[in-house]
């Protein structure tokens, strides 16, 4: 997925825990972890403000987009 999730960058900037962060946000950490390790399909624009909120960061320092690798000729 083109979509690269940075949540672990802000996590240790920050120096808070995954279970921590999941604790302030709201959401459990099964599902932050979904989301950090970049298997979520969406996030709430919620989630996202809550994120940003505890974290003290924009959206662009959780998400970015990355080129996808062109498929090998053959």
């Amino acid at each position: 997925m083109p979509i690269a999730v940075d949540i672990d960058v802000m996590l240790a900037r920050r120096k808070m825990s995954v279970g921590e962060l999941a604790d302030r946000v709201g959401i459990t950490p099964a599902n932050l972890a979904v989301l950090k390790n970049g298997r979520a399909k969406a996030v709430r624009f919620t989630t996202l403000a809550a994120l940003c909120e505890v974290l003290e960061c924009q959206p662009g320092d959780l998400l970015r987009w990355e080129a996808e690798e062109a498929a090998a000729d053959g």
